[in-house]
């Protein structure tokens, strides 16, 4: 028996997470990781528009454009732009290209939830096109022009995508999961496209070894982030603070998302808010009916929900308000404070709105979130100056 292993299938190599059976080494660290593999199938190329309801704006077409390129040049692209920038939108062009070249395509989120409603949208774009979406238990079907699927389900697709494209590769529970890493690489037989709004230092400074950052700092509408408003108190006193903000959006009839720290005091505040506000609700990742529940807050069924990081990203509503309860704890980093604060405004029609951080203190995480949004917003303001000159 040999003393070192490395798992061919993740690339695992920590003996903490190695065992022995019938004399025979295994990995633990991707053993949960078992089913059936996706076929190698041959598509059959796809000549098909885009279908968008609305044009792209110039920047945007420059950034599709050159993630085009990029792809026929089989070179990988990382692109760094803002919430609410269109990021999606942004790999079209290169998705149609692969479509007409018979090429298989994955769009993959570390979220089940993003990837549902992901499929959709994609499945609106490209109608004629075979989209199927693949998480948790839903993977009856693995194959198809398009696959949309977590990145828990990668494991599946072994040297497999010739255009793979990662959204949210900072997101929990993908971000420092060796073995989700490793699925990734593996599954990737072209090229890759990574999308962020907030792309670490380390990985901003290390892609150019393997592929061109592209930045896209200005939201399709033109119209700025909003920056957070903080406001400090303490126990009971922020309790009234949430209360206060909470009636005022309602009273103005716009939908709230209502973020905390733990599935338990989610609970709490929701068990709370619903004895004076009863048409909320709440979600996280213990709740089974969670689509449901979102799916109904965006058709207006419900004026606030409550919830966890789980709606941290891929949320997009009309005339969106937040509030962040407990916004000083250390659940939430700077990306994950800028990624909830680009929530709001992300509608052309509706481009403003109000995030609300309810804190004790203000910490380092909440002062650069905000130092950041406003760096944004001033990079706009001069883009929109140089326009009009």
């Amino acid at each position: 028996m040999q003393d070192f292993f490395i798992c061919p299938t993740c690339g695992n190599n920590d003996l903490n997470k190695i065992g022995v059976r019938n004399g025979q080494k295994y990995c633990r660290a991707c053993l949960p990781f078992q089913g059936q593999n996706a076929p190698k199938i041959t598509n059959i190329p796809l000549h098909i528009p885009i279908t968008l309801s609305y044009e792209l704006t110039t920047e945007q077409r420059r950034i599709a454009e050159e993630i085009n390129a990029n792809y026929i040049n089989k070179q990988n692209s990382l692109v760094y732009a803002v919430c609410g920038a269109g990021k999606t939108e942004l790999v079209y062009l290169a998705m149609q290209t692969a479509l007409a070249r018979g090429h298989q395509i994955g769009f993959t989120v570390p979220r089940r939830e993003v990837v549902i409603e992901l499929a959709m949208r994609i499945k609106k774009t490209f109608p004629q096109a075979r989209v199927i979406s693949v998480f948790g238990d839903h993977h009856d079907a693995l194959t198809g022009n398009i696959i949309v699927l977590t990145t828990h389900q990668l494991f599946r697709y072994e040297d497999y995508f010739d255009l793979l494209i990662f959204d949210e590769i900072d997101a929990f529970p993908y971000v420092g999961d060796l073995v989700l890493e490793s699925f990734f690489k593996r599954s990737v037989k072209g090229v890759y496209v990574l999308l962020s709004a907030t792309p670490s230092t380390k990985l901003l400074k290390e892609f150019p070894k393997v592929g061109k950052v592209l930045t896209l700092f200005t939201r399709f509408h033109n119209h700025k982030i909003p920056v957070p408003i903080v406001k400090r108190g303490f126990l009971l006193f922020n309790f009234m603070l949430l209360l206060k903000h909470l009636e005022s959006f309602i009273k103005r009839k716009k939908p709230v998302l209502i973020f905390v720290p733990t599935i338990r005091l989610a609970n709490l505040i929701y068990k709370l808010l619903r004895i004076d506000y009863k048409n909320g609700n709440v979600v996280h990742s213990k709740v089974k009916d969670n689509s449901a529940i979102i799916d109904d807050f965006k058709k207006g069924h419900y004026a606030y929900l409550v919830t966890t990081t789980v709606l941290e990203r891929g949320v997009t509503i009309k005339g969106l308000q937040v509030i962040i309860y407990g916004a000083d704890h250390a659940v939430y980093d700077t990306a994950s404070l800028v990624q909830i604060s680009g929530r709001v405004g992300r509608k052309k029609e509706e481009s403003d709105g109000e995030v609300i951080f309810i804190v004790t203190k203000k910490n380092a995480a909440i002062k650069a979130a905000i130092s950041d949004i406003e760096e944004k917003n001033a990079y706009l303001q001069s883009v929109l100056q140089r326009k009009a000159t």
